[in-house]
């Protein structure tokens, strides 16, 4: 039980700034907007957390500090594909490459420098319930958050006029405008949370995750993040159980790896990317599914009538 225990919390952590990052972007998408800048947006989150954290002392300012970098980094990438009305595609591309660009120039500071690690909350008694408790209520302020999103944004998409509003325009963006929806704005809204939860991953990989800064320490998870979108169909609870999996995956590697399993470490390094990519491919079959879960105006810019 020790074993499954240390195993359990592991995935745990290694799910957290997936969940972040694919329930942000799940948000974008539904507005019918495409930021594949997910990944620049984190590794933006991490070194803005680390670094916050360094200067303050205090991993909740730094935690604060990637939530607000990435929503502005977010906005930056609005402001070029809802006002601009750039390609939604390259400009993502783009923005992901300043990002590392960015992080690396501005992290060069606090390479080997000891993280202030964001230590976990425990919530009295449930905390002390044998097994389940140091798994679900002995973990990082991220963790709670993240499930909290979880819920909110399916209670917020399916409940509320406001999520009604935000699914119209991704599906089409015309009719909502037509309707007197605010077209832009609602993207907005939705590029910028998109981009706080992106930062949120990316300071829970420097302050938590591994509390120090490397440089390219995403390491490609927002590409993960994107695919999880797809993977769960545009729906929030499937998100969940999706960035789980993928965490377990990735965790395997390491695990197997400890326990000496004759497996070329290349290979089990790149299993959480071969697993992403078989996905993509058994879920591309099913055109039907995917059409039906689609924002019918995902990619698409849109220029309100004058």
């Amino acid at each position: 039980m020790g074993i499954l225990e240390a195993v359990l919390l592991t995935i745990i952590t290694a799910a957290t700034p997936l969940l972040l990052a694919a329930i942000g972007e799940l948000v974008t998408e539904r507005s019918g907007v495409l930021n594949l800048g997910v990944e620049g947006m984190m590794i933006i989150g991490a070194i803005a957390g680390f670094a916050f954290a360094q200067m303050t002392g205090n991993p909740y300012l730094g935690t604060l500090a990637g939530a607000i970098l990435g929503a502005l980094f977010s906005l930056f990438f609005g402001f070029l594909v809802l006002t601009l009305v750039t390609n939604q595609y390259a400009t993502g591309l783009a923005l992901t490459i300043l990002g590392l660009g960015l992080s690396g120039l501005w992290g060069e500071a606090y390479i080997g420098v000891p993280g202030i690690k964001l230590q976990p909350v425990a919530i009295p008694l449930l905390s002390e319930i044998p097994f389940f408790g140091p798994l679900f209520f002995k973990q990082d302020i991220l963790f709670y958050i993240s499930i909290g999103l979880v819920c909110a944004v399916s209670y917020f998409l399916f409940r509320t006029n406001a999520g009604l509003k935000l699914r119209a325009v991704g599906d089409n963006h015309h009719s909502a405008h037509a309707l007197g929806v605010n077209v832009i704005a609602v993207r907005y809204m939705a590029v910028m949370f998109g981009g706080a939860c992106a930062g949120l991953a990316g300071a829970h990989l420097s302050l938590v995750y591994t509390p120090q800064w490397v440089e390219n320490m995403s390491a490609g998870r927002g590409w993960i993040a994107l695919a999880l979108v797809v993977f769960a169909s545009w729906r929030p609870y499937r998100v969940l159980s999706g960035a789980y999996l993928f965490g377990a995956v990735g965790i395997a590697q390491l695990h197997a790896q400890a326990l000496g399993i004759g497996i070329p470490s290349q290979f089990l390094s790149a299993l959480p990317y071969i697993a992403t990519v078989v996905v993509l491919v058994l879920i591309s079959r099913n055109r039907r599914l995917t059409l039906i879960n689609t924002p019918a105006t995902l990619g698409k810019g849109f220029v309100p009538d004058r």
